[in-house]
Parts: structure tokens; C-alpha cells; sequence
């Protein structure tokens, strides 16, 4: 068996070690092409109609969303630098209930935001009630969104929301009738509701390092 000179030993391990790293870098740049652009701050926008698979009537319910993370802005008692969730921006609900022939409506503003890949998370204090409308004011809700894509081949979106009221965040009493529980900051149930019409588009971003002191 041969054995290498010093000098060719060098120029083999040379080679090998050129192959290797651009064999990584091709390969993670390929990773990189095919993954989705990451914003600076996460964000959820859009509007849409849905249904309730427990309640398929002919009431139609519908969210605009238009939220952006604003992180560490929000300063609380004992946490002075805020949350890395802290989030700006409003949401929009409309439930039009057929059998009455009206539309209860109901603006929040946004405090909390935190998202995944092509999932999210909100809460928004309620601000303004229509006429009629749910005892909403002053109250925090709770909503969750899935981004499926553009369409679904039908005319009509992938997308799913859920939201903290209705069949969700009741609390047992025994005997007597449950009450509902109060919301915590980005506190929502799993998207449950499929969209009908409209859509959302939710940009991920890793929520941000606590700010040094």
C-alpha cells in the first residue's frame, strides 16, 4: 500500500475540507431559498367570514385583525421593561344573526401578540360595543389564527380562527350554571373555525431578547 507524502497528505485534506464546506453552504443556501422571508416584528392582517362546525346556521360571523408586535413598550408593575409579546393595533368583530335580521358589531384594541409559523395568538381589550351588542366593553377576548395559504382550490381559503368565548374558557360551578373566566394576555383556543371567505396572512418572528438594563 502507498503511503502519501507529507506534502500531498496536506493538498488531499485541503480538498476534502474545501468539498465539505461548500457542500454545507449549498445545502443551508438551498434551505434558506425555500424557507419563508422573517420579519423584524411578527403581524397578523386581514378579514374574514367563518363557520362554526358546531353550529353551522346561517348567522355570519366575521374578524378583521390588523396587529403588529410592538415588544418590551408596554411596562407593567414589577415588570418594568414590558413583555416580549406586547403588541399594538385593532380588531374588528361582526356577528350578524340572521333570525333578527341585525348586526352586533365590537372594535378592540390589541395588547398582546405572539406567533409561529403561520399560527398566531391575540388579545385585544374591547373598546366600542354596538347598540344591543354583548357586555364586551372594557373586557379582554382572546383569538387564534391559522394562515392555510391562499386558497384551497375551491374559491375559498385554507385559513381557521378560534376565539375565547362561546363554547371555550367556562368555568365549571358544581351545580350551578358556569361562568365564563376572565382572558389572560394571548390566551386563545386552537383555531377551530374554518373561513368561509376572506382571509389572514400571519407573519412569524421569535419573540426578542429581554432588554439589557
Amino acid at each position: 500500500m502507498a503511503t502519501l507524502s507529507p506534502r500531498k497528505a496536506a493538498a488531499v485534506l485541503a480538498a476534502l475540507t474545501a468539498t465539505v464546506t461548500l457542500g454545507g453552504a449549498t445545502t443551508a443556501s438551498a434551505g434558506t431559498d425555500h424557507a419563508r422571508p422573517q420579519p423584524k416584528l411578527a403581524s397578523v392582517k386581514g378579514a374574514a367570514s367563518f363557520m362554526l362546525p358546531f353550529s353551522p346556521d346561517d348567522d355570519v360571523r366575521s374578524f378583521s385583525f390588523d396587529a403588529q408586535a410592538a415588544p418590551y413598550s408596554k411596562p407593567l408593575p414589577g415588570i418594568p421593561t414590558g413583555l416580549p409579546t406586547d403588541a399594538r393595533g385593532t380588531v374588528k368583530v361582526s356577528h350578524y344573526f340572521a333570525a333578527e335580521g341585525v348586526t352586533h358589531t365590537a372594535e378592540g384594541t390589541v395588547d398582546c401578540l405572539v406567533t409561529g409559523p403561520r399560527t398566531a395568538t391575540l388579545t385585544a381589550v374591547i373598546t366600542k360595543v354596538s347598540p344591543g351588542g354583548p357586555d364586551w366593553k372594557g373586557k379582554r377576548l382572546g383569538f387564534s389564527v391559522l394562515d392555510g395559504g391562499k386558497d384551497n382550490g375551491k374559491g375559498g381559503s385554507k385559513d381557521r380562527v378560534g376565539f375565547s368565548w362561546a363554547v371555550n374558557n367556562l368555568v365549571p360551578q358544581g351545580d350551578k350554571e358556569p361562568t365564563m373566566a376572565e382572558v389572560g394576555t394571548c390566551m386563545a383556543p386552537a383555531p377551530y373555525a374554518p373561513v368561509t371567505k376572506g382571509g389572514y396572512t400571519v407573519e412569524h418572528a421569535e419573540l426578542p431578547l429581554i432588554p439589557k438594563k
